[in-house]
């Protein structure tokens, strides 16, 4: 190519071309560059084509776990986009939600549901109150769940196996449960570890003690990652965690001093022990890189997306950031002991969870989770890639570059 350019060069300084001749021979370089230059390098990656979601997570990607536990998540809970209550904490989708939609996929039945689910397209192994590493404790106590990390790997362990079986037997089966070689051409995604640093504030933890224990956190995320991969698994979209000092049951519970406050009104230190937990989070993803050559893995930087919406609240359409829109009252609109569709008695008198007159304005909903219109905004600024790495979008996250 260097030749033909020189040469045109050359034509161009010692001949007296007029410049109708000298317009041709610069086409004609330029389609020789073109031609040259192999597919490969022109080409962008293919979509994905992903035919199905295994989830794991905690409450920000559940989507019927702990309901089907548990009970219910209770009215208003759905009421934006499903008009009842779905299982999830939220008045309407999840960011998981919004990921099936755009990759063309149905939302997806938690795995522990057993009326009305189909997991043709996957699965959702996420229970609202999860963590990474199992808390010695229970549901009833703390409100953190018994299905932490390891066991959701479990329950996909059996479910792959078992899923087959049945599925070749035919019949309703075969309607209602994935092919194998979805398994391989899925895509993963992780959404967890901001229960497992609530956790160790609740236990009076200071946060250097809490970030003491993070990189134990992220050998037992690799060591799930890694058994993933053993079963076939190659794409995964990881979702770091957000700035926990900002949500209402968290200022509401840690004692706080003003020097602690930043310019939001959100906990400075507990955000920061949630930023080194993320520090550590893409270090084990660079190291699960190299260990596992056939798998392709985004890190998905939701903090610096979620705080950015709570900084600029109002620019975005948005008011009271850090005030929930489900609640009992007090300066965050959060009450441990009334939550979100709940009634009670505090100090003699009755009160209850009741959604705000309108959630699309509000960023968080019940004190624990967003809102959809936030999830959907916090969708939008994802999807693309502008917050990956590698920054590719969602549906060509099976790619490695």
């Amino acid at each position: 190519m260097m030749g033909v350019l020189s040469q045109t060069l050359k034509v161009s300084s010692h001949s007296h071309m007029d410049s109708a001749t000298l317009l041709s021979l610069f086409f004609l370089t330029v389609i020789i560059f073109a031609t040259s230059v192999p597919s490969s390098a022109l080409a962008t990656p293919a979509s994905c084509d992903f035919p199905a979601i295994f989830n794991f997570g905690d409450s920000n990607s559940d989507t019927g776990g702990l309901s089907a536990v548990y009970g219910q998540a209770p009215p208003p809970n759905g009421e934006t986009f499903f008009h009842k209550p779905a299982g999830r904490y939220c008045d309407g989708r999840l960011v998981i939600d919004l990921m099936a939609e755009r990759l063309g996929l149905p939302y997806l039945s938690a795995y522990l549901d057993a009326v009305g689910s189909n997991f043709t397209h996957g699965a959702n192994f996420a229970t609202a109150g999860s963590t990474i590493r199992p808390q010695n404790t229970t549901w009833q106590q703390t409100g953190y769940s018994p299905i932490s990390l390891d066991v959701q790997f479990h329950e996909f362990n059996d479910f792959h196996r078992r899923s087959q079986t049945y599925r070749n037997q035919g019949g309703v089966f075969e309607k209602l449960l994935p092919k194998e070689e979805f398994f391989s051409r899925a895509l993963y995604t992780f959404d967890i570890g901001q229960n497992d640093l609530t956790a160790g504030y609740f236990l009076n933890m200071t946060g250097d003690q809490v970030k003491g224990y993070i990189p134990d956190l992220m050998n037992q995320f690799q060591t799930i990652i890694e058994y993933v991969y053993n079963q076939g698994g190659r794409s995964f979209w990881v979702h770091n965690t957000g700035p926990l000092g900002c949500l209402p049951y968290v200022l509401d519970r840690l004692p706080i001093t003003a020097g602690q406050v930043d310019h939001i009104g959100c906990v400075g230190p507990a955000n920061d022990v949630a930023k080194y937990f993320n520090t550590k989070l893409n270090e084990t993803v660079v190291e699960l890189r190299k260990q596992l050559p056939l798998a392709s893995i985004t890190y998905v930087d939701v903090y610096s997306v979620k705080y950015a919406l709570l900084s600029e609240a109002k620019k975005y359409g948005y008011v009271e950031p850090l005030v929930a829109c489900c609640g009992s009252g007090g300066r965050y609109n959060y009450n441990m002991k009334v939550g979100c569709g709940w009634k009670g008695t505090v100090g003699g008198r009755e009160i209850e969870g009741k959604s705000c007159e309108d959630p699309t304005v509000k960023i968080n909903w019940d004190g624990y989770h967003y809102t959809e219109a936030a999830n959907k905004w916090v969708f939008d600024q994802i999807v693309g890639g502008a917050f990956s790495d590698p920054p590719l979008p969602l549906a060509m996250a099976c790619h490695r570059q």
